[in-house]
């Protein structure tokens, strides 16, 4: 057969290079890794074979076969499971383009600790290359189920690889390692060593559904042995708690995460009756770097009576805990099931309520019992479980309940909802909130003046979502939500009546003003009006009561929905010393043209107050200089 010779993409050959140069402190994971991709091997040709029974396959004995050849120091790793056709080694194995390699270099350069560099390995789907940290050269022998050819890989992990079409060659998948010299040193053992492999599989792979066989060593005297299976092969979820040890299950949830931490929380869920079903779930410990993109892989692995039939399974859990990892068994689902019929599928459907409920009922309970592995989560996840508040309203008394908001309250402690109620001053109705990008922007904006004179408690929500949320909930305990940015505000309860005489006077006195500018500012604004929320600053801009903020207008845009720009209010400060000359100014000259321009500046500055871009930022900067100019 004709060998034809490839040569490594630049950033393969990158990435080989440093994890032959010891970039791991653990060697030990290869083993890991390769084991790993024969079990999903296995687990493809199974599902295949129940789609499918026309495959010419066998899966009468589908297993993993560990081979060690001491003379020639070898070990090979076996599957008889799904196997590679000759193209989808060349995509699959001579390169990683799809693997996120420039990604997955740059974050080793930043891993601190050797723990964090090896959980990098399965993340970006790079296992097969560890293998050439305990090897000089591997060889892959493939044959796909129901094909008659197989196709042979070589590489000593440099510059090129080869590939060759065999007739021979069985089906499934070998990994043959020739090995390295055992450097202890250098954390690379003898992995021709019964013990030490026994010790590998026992520790990462323990777990795995399908027999990990190997033959032991003949003992003087002794007949050759038979394989052994060095595995349990118990599901961890089918098993008591009593006899499943914290490290067995993080085990399991780096073998299904692909994080090297440990979790946060382990959810075990056991539903008997009509419909059964088994759940180990994993809250991690720290959000994954792509929890917010399109592309994030969500979901839980789902298995029928142990079989394994898909992952990333998004039917089991709502997206808000799409974090939320695991492993769902049922015993009542088809095997020959479809992401499309699992979504109309009625017991999936109620699975996946009652897990929700778990999970929220779990993080409940940390809420209660332990501050700090709640702060934990919450900082981590409380940005992806707030999208819940939106999308679930079946659910969402269950997350307010564990959600926690900034609040002007407290610099470092966040509060709950049912926390701020209980502070809220005698005589007010309403809970405030006000939304921006950041603490420090909300904190000093000018619609916070009257309520931080008066020492109202505000709300500071930062997070995209908060924008949302807020009116998809409306109201708590009968106390409505209201943005200090929005609507007409009246803090003044106490002298409710000699208030309102004022602004009334207030209000006629500067009618005209009002009016005028008003007129000037017709492209921006809808209204003007004498403000109730302003102590210091000069004006605001607002939103009128029920139209959208700007941030969410901003949001909408982003997403691709054209919604018509939306003009605002500019509230005055009939207090503050500008107003008071702009109002003296415009009735002692009918000549106003130098006025109308104060009047545009005094507006883009209560736009940058509040974190806006002026809409001509070249006029305004000549505004301005020419305002400095004079005063020289």
């Amino acid at each position: 057969m004709t060998t034809e010779t490839f040569e490594f993409q630049v950033e393969a050959r990158q990435l080989l290079q440093l994890m032959i140069h010891s970039v791991y402190s653990n060697k030990d994971v290869f083993l890991r890794e390769l084991v790993s991709n024969a079990s999903d091997a296995l687990d493809k040709l199974r599902l295949e074979k129940l789609r499918d029974d026309s495959l010419d396959a066998d899966v009468s004995d589908l297993h993993i076969e560990l081979d060690v050849d001491k003379e020639a120091r070898t070990l090979t790793v076996r599957d008889n499971g799904i196997g590679m056709s000759y193209d989808e080694v060349g995509k699959l194995i001579g390169t990683i383009a799809n693997s996120g390699t420039a990604a997955f270099l740059e974050e080793l350069k930043d891993a601190k600790d050797a723990a964090g560099a090896e959980g990098l390995i399965g993340r970006f789907g790079v296992g097969f290359y560890s293998g050439f940290m305990a090897a000089d050269e591997v060889t892959l022998v493939t044959r796909r189920a129901g094909e008659g050819q197989g196709t042979r890989w070589t590489s000593r992990g440099e510059a090129t690889y080869t590939l060759e079409r065999v007739d021979d060659a069985p089906q499934g998948t070998s990994v043959t390692l020739h090995l390295k010299p055992a450097d202890p040193e250098n954390q690379l053992h003898d992995y021709t060593s019964e013990w030490t492999i026994r010790e590998i599989v026992k520790r990462y792979s323990d777990f795995i559904t399908w027999p990990i066989r190997m033959v032991p060593e003949a003992r003087d005297g002794e007949d050759a042995p038979g394989p052994e299976t060095l595995n349990s092969m118990k599901a961890l979820w089918a098993r008591s708690r009593d006899e499943v040890s914290d490290d067995e299950y993080h085990e399991l949830y780096k073998h299904i995460s692909h994080d090297w931490r440990e979790p946060l929380e382990t959810i075990r869920l056991q539903a008997e009756g009509t419909f059964e079903y088994q759940a180990l779930l994993f809250v991690p410990s720290h959000a994954p770097h792509d929890l917010f993109t399109r592309d994030f892989k969500r979901g839980v692995q789902l298995y029928v009576k142990r079989v394994f039939i898909m992952d990333d399974c998004e039917a089991l859990l709502p997206p808000y805990l799409r974090f939320v990892k695991g492993v769902v068994d049922a015993q009542d689902l088809s095997l020959n099931v479809s992401r499309e019929i699992l979504q109309q599928d009625r017991h999936i459907r109620m699975m996946q309520r009652r897990l929700t409920k778990k999970v929220l009922s779990t993080v409940k309970e940390i809420k209660t019992k332990d501050a700090d592995r709640y702060a934990t989560f919450w900082r981590e996840f409380g940005t992806a479980l707030k999208e819940g508040l939106v999308t679930d309203s079946e659910n969402r008394d269950a997350i307010l309940a564990v959600s926690s908001f900034a609040t002007t309250h407290s610099a470092d402690e966040p509060t709950t909802l049912a926390q701020y109620v209980e502070r809220m001053k005698d005589g007010q109705d309403d809970i405030w909130f006000i939304t921006g990008e950041s603490r420090q922007a909300i904190e000093n904006s000018p619609h916070m003046e009257a309520f931080r004179d008066k020492g109202i408690e505000v709300l500071l929500l930062t997070d995209a979502v908060d924008e949302v949320w807020v009116d998809a909930v409306g109201a708590y305990e009968g106390k409505k939500l209201r943005s200090v940015a929005k609507g007409e505000i009246d803090l003044d309860a106490e002298d409710e009546e000699k208030a309102g005489e004022e602004r009334e006077k207030q209000a006629e006195e500067y009618a005209g003003l009002l009016g005028w500018m008003r007129e000037r500012l017709d492209e921006d604004i809808k209204e003007v009006r004498l403000s109730t929320r302003l102590t210091v600053s000069p004006a605001c801009v607002v939103s009128d009561a029920h139209d959208l903020t700007p941030a969410l207008e901003n949001m909408y845009r982003a997403m691709g929905q054209e919604v018509p720009r939306t003009k605002r209010i500019l509230e005055l400060n009939p207090g503050h010393a500008l107003v008071k000359s702009l109002h003296q100014a415009y009735q002692a000259s009918e000549d106003r043209t130098e006025l109308a321009e104060s009047a545009e500046l005094l507006h883009t500055l209560a736009v940058l107050a509040e974190g806006g871009q002026p809409k001509d930022p070249a006029r305004f900067v000549r505004l301005v200089a020419d305002r400095l100019e004079r005063t020289l």
